[in-house]
């Protein structure tokens, strides 16, 4: 690399102490570099004058080249360095909707606040997305709702997220402080789709308090929900981490008996998150610790 760096010097400056000054070296250094590099190729890269140096053909095609790949490596080299750094690097997140619209953002603020050297790339994905993006290897880690194969994944619950009622003002409920379980029989609901992690959750809960369910629509987010419940087309569960899209006219009731779901960090078994990542992932539990 000093070789190569040498001679570069030398092809721009086209003079031996000139590339000397540059490198900060003696000009013999940089001479004695040269012919190494020279003797290594076993070609001639410069036609040495009293006046300069000019470069070869041989070392006219080395210096194109040359330019390209050393600020390629550069880049390389840069960004291992920067991975070594738990404060500067590119984090890339996924997770699913509910989370994204809610916890993530927290998150990602005061990590770019805390760490501007910090970048981030976020996936906003179904659950089976997440789980196939963090088993590839595609993103440093997810944000999920209890994956269901441990065995798989290294995971961290971080949170426990109570599922709420979502009503319009006008709706009968909406007088009411809570709403048990059991009334939700016959009700038109309007629920994730099971792309959702947290409709499994959900048919389950139904089932478990005796509900006989009628879902009127089934939806792929948590905003969309919000929009049918408005046209007056249902009531909606949701987990208490999507309402930050609520807007006026729509209620949020407590559900009795209270039932939660667990938001999970995950990443690949057995594998080790870059000091950037590991950084993300330690805010992200901060975070939930301060809604927790």
């Amino acid at each position: 690399m000093r070789q190569l760096r040498a001679f570069l010097a030398v092809a721009g400056q086209r003079h031996f102490r000139r590339a000397a000054d540059a490198l900060h070296l003696t000009q013999p250094a940089v001479s004695r570099l040269i012919a190494d590099l020279e003797a290594e190729l076993d070609v001639r890269l410069f036609d040495r004058t009293t006046r300069e140096v000019v470069p070869t053909e041989a070392g006219r095609y080395l210096e194109q080249a040359l330019g390209r790949v050393l600020d390629e490596l550069d880049s390389v080299l840069g960004h291992a360095r920067a991975q070594a750094d738990p404060l500067r690097g590119r984090v890339r997140i996924a997770a699913v909707p509910t989370l994204s619209a809610g916890l993530v953002p927290m998150a990602i603020a005061r990590c770019t606040s805390e760490h501007p050297s910090l970048e981030f790339i976020l996936r906003d994905q179904n659950q089976a997305q997440v789980l196939d993006a963090v088993r590839g290897g595609e993103v440093d880690f997810g944000l999920t709702v209890e994956p269901a194969t441990h065995e798989e994944f290294d995971a961290e619950t971080i949170l426990r997220d109570p599922f709420r009622l979502v009503c319009r003002a006008d709706h009968p409920f909406a007088q009411r402080s809570a709403v048990p379980w059991a009334a939700l029989s016959g009700e038109p609901l309007v629920l994730l789709d099971h792309a959702s992690g947290s409709r499994r959750l959900i048919d389950a809960l139904l089932a478990a308090h005796g509900v006989e369910a009628r879902v009127a629509i089934e939806v792929g987010h948590p905003h969309t929900a919000f929009r049918m419940i408005e046209a007056g087309l249902g009531i909606t569960v949701t987990p208490a981490l999507s309402l930050d899209a609520l807007r006026p006219g729509l209620v949020v009731l407590d559900l009795t008996p209270v039932e939660h779901r667990n938001v999970t960090l995950l990443r690949r078994r057995a594998r080790s998150l870059s000091p950037p990542a590991q950084t993300a992932w330690d805010t992200f539990r901060d975070v939930a610790l301060t809604l927790a």
